[in-house]
């Protein structure tokens, strides 16, 4: 399923102005987008106090996908290989990430989360999650399940 199928999804209509659902989408995707900047700063800094923002989702992957390669990471998250080496160099350099020999590729290296990492990263992450259930405590199940299945496939589609 890939839409309505209208065949004018985020077209300029007619009269010159573009469909108001996706004038509705961008503006709540970008207050969306903007709280959860603040939110990531906020939860990297209780993982660690001298983290960056971008830090957490590093955690997110790392802990979802397991061990990965910095090239792996660079390309899910659309960031440059400079940038992401020296992410993860921070990360490192605090104990939370290590890098061990890639089996596949002697060349290369696995990053992963140390234990030290993990445990500071589940700690913040369930705590973040309890706010979640408490925020949504008056949505039927469904509607949640539904608004992480509609965030999922956006995110697929917005991939690359």
């Amino acid at each position: 399923m890939h839409g309505s199928g209208t065949g004018n999804e985020g077209r300029v209509t007619a009269g010159g102005g573009v469909d108001q659902e996706f004038l509705a989408l961008e503006r709540e995707l970008a207050v969306f987008l903007r709280r959860a900047r603040a939110q990531s700063g906020e939860m990297a800094r209780e993982v660690h106090p001298e983290l960056e923002p971008a830090a957490y989702g590093l955690f997110v992957r790392l802990d979802d996908a397991g061990p990965q390669r910095a090239t792996e990471l660079a390309g899910y998250f659309g960031v440059g290989k400079a940038t992401m080496s020296r992410q993860l160099r921070a990360l490192e350099d605090l104990g939370l990430v290590a890098r061990d020999p890639d089996p596949a590729d002697g060349r290369a290296s696995l990053v992963r989360l140390t234990e030290e990492g993990r445990s500071r990263f589940r700690s913040v992450r369930d705590a973040r999650r309890e706010r979640y259930v408490r925020k949504l405590a008056d949505w039927d199940r469904a509607e949640v399940a539904e608004l992480a299945r509609l965030l999922h496939h956006f995110n697929v589609r917005s991939e690359g």
